[in-house]
């Protein structure tokens, strides 16, 4: 049974020209609920959500920007609630604690918890506060509402508009335990990326696992996000899909297992489908040669690889290190005729730890300018 979403302020209307689409736009402005088309009238109202079948988010305003209103997708549909909660929560899974971002109308964070999994959302619009608190009392409890932006968590530049949040501050208040990197999953995150910094959003992760910062001072938390269908590909990309095949991909797949766990079908505003993804980061990421010290290095390396994606290994090899580049080959088993994009996310990982294993050079790597973060 679903408790009806109260307290939700009429002030949220449906813009006219979403019409029947699966991402609906919602705008804060001086139009009525009583002057919204019937036909459009389609999630909220006065009392509980009307959810009809295949309009699965939402988009709705978060606060007025210089290019106007800055929009926010939410889950609004029970039957995709209940399919994101049989990925999350298996019976033989004993991290039943659950990170949710953004979640709004709370449709997900009541199937989570009838579901037996603890809450913790994290809500950047007050609009949604007191409804998801009341939603908390109604559940014995097993929901704990903070006001914050997930997505803006630990930044690693400055000037990000408020609210910001430690996470350290954040998880410790809420009596989360840190576990070693080599035991379970300590907690689970569930969102939807927004649209707007999805990349940017998805290095900062990277960043952030392969230091062992953020949320990823308290072990291998597992992230679960919906993201575009095209970023997606990219992540999951390999030596089989050349054209896609980049850092990107090689850095999320050697830092964790992804799975493709559904897939919706097209969002009226991107034009693409929704993927939703699982990150769970890898108990033997880390290693003698490779830490959250030198990573950087590491990133370093596959940038500069794939800036000349169709050349050979070993050509490369020489802008990157002192190091014989035939003795590397030869120690990682690949040939001469070699190719960047022949090259599997393992491959490069034990390329690099090749490389910082060799004892006969005190100087390892060749550096330049293109230490910064890219977003490729």
């Amino acid at each position: 049974m679903w408790v009806p979403v109260a307290g939700l302020p009429q002030r949220l209307t449906l813009s006219a020209s979403s019409g029947a689409g699966r991402l609906c736009l919602w705008r804060s402005g001086a139009a009525r609920w009583k002057d919204v088309p019937a036909r459009n009238r389609r999630g909220l109202s006065d009392i509980q959500p009307q959810l009809l079948r295949g309009q699965d988010f939402r988009e709705l305003p978060s606060r007025p920007s210089k290019c106007g209103v800055e929009s926010k997708r939410y889950l609004t549909s029970p039957r995709l609630a209940e399919t994101v909660v049989q990925f999350l929560l298996k019976e033989d899974d004993p991290c039943k604690l659950v990170l949710e971002c953004n979640p709004g109308p709370g449709i997900l964070t009541q199937a989570l918890i009838q579901g037996g999994a603890r809450v913790i959302a994290l809500e950047s619009d007050r609009t949604f506060i007191p409804h998801l608190e009341s939603l908390g009392e109604q559940l014995g409890g097993k929901l704990h509402v903070v006001h914050c932006d997930f997505f803006k968590l630990d930044p690693r530049s400055f000037g990000v508009v408020k609210p910001t949040v430690d996470s350290r501050v954040l998880l410790q208040d809420l009596g989360i335990e840190t576990l070693s990197w080599a035991k379970g999953i300590p907690l689970k995150v569930v969102g939807i990326f927004p649209a707007k910094n999805e990349k940017k959003l998805i290095w900062k992760f990277l960043h952030d696992i392969y230091s062992c910062t953020s949320l990823y001072r308290y072990g291998r938390v597992e992230l679960n996000f919906f993201m575009n269908e095209t970023d997606c590909q990219k992540v999951m990309a390999n030596p089989q899909n050349r054209n896609l095949y980049q850092a990107l991909s090689v850095l999320w797949q050697v830092a964790c297992e992804v799975k493709l766990l559904h897939t919706e079908p097209l969002e009226q505003q991107t034009q693409q489908n929704l993927c939703f993804v699982q990150f769970t980061p890898r108990r033997n990421l880390f290693t003698q040669n490779l830490t959250p010290v030198n990573y950087d290095v590491f990133f370093h390396m596959l940038k500069q690889c794939f800036l000349k994606r169709n050349a050979k290994l070993i050509h490369q090899l020489h802008s990157l290190s002192p190091v014989d580049a035939e003795v590397i080959l030869k120690k990682i088993r690949q040939k001469g005729t070699t190719k960047i994009t022949d090259m599997y996310p393992a491959d490069f990982k034990r390329l690099f730890e090749t490389i910082e294993r060799s004892k006969d050079y005190s100087c390892k790597w060749l550096y330049d300018d293109f230490m910064e973060d890219v977003i490729v």
